[in-house]
């Protein structure tokens, strides 16, 4: 298992459409989602790790695991960032601590476990890139 850098995060910003929300003007929960997938990626990117090339290679990742809490409601044309951090790297796992923010109003959180998976679902090492990136 790997250490990963602490204090090591990565800032995504978002804004809040209309399709995002429900019929009161709050952000459907199923949307947050979709904002912590885009930072993931986004974090990923921003190290030089590309979904693309993964696939290039026979790898992806799946969601294996996520926790959510909504302490607050985001609304349509919120400006918000998504932060995204590495809490721990091991074999197959990638476990990050994701929030989302508006201001400094803290609107969700999600512990968030993906895992390498080759083309045919089977579970398969971390690319030794992204464990490098990610290591201390």
């Amino acid at each position: 298992m790997s250490s990963p850098d602490p204090g090591r995060s990565h800032r995504f910003p978002v804004r809040v459409y209309y399709e995002d929300t429900d019929f009161s003007g709050n952000v459907y929960h199923a949307a947050y989602l979709h904002f912590f997938e885009r930072g993931r990626t986004e974090f990923l990117r921003a190290e030089g790790i590309h979904h693309s090339e993964l696939i290039g290679e026979g790898i992806a990742f799946a969601v294996r695991s996520m926790e959510i809490d909504f302490p607050r409601a985001a609304h349509i044309d919120d400006e918000l960032v998504v932060d995204t951090a590495v809490l721990e790297i091991s074999g197959a796992r990638l476990t990050l601590d994701q929030s989302i923010e508006r201001g400094d109003e803290l609107i969700a959180r999600a512990k968030v476990v993906v895992v390498a998976i080759r083309t045919d679902g089977r579970a398969t090492r971390l690319p030794r890139s992204l464990v490098a990136a990610f290591s201390t």
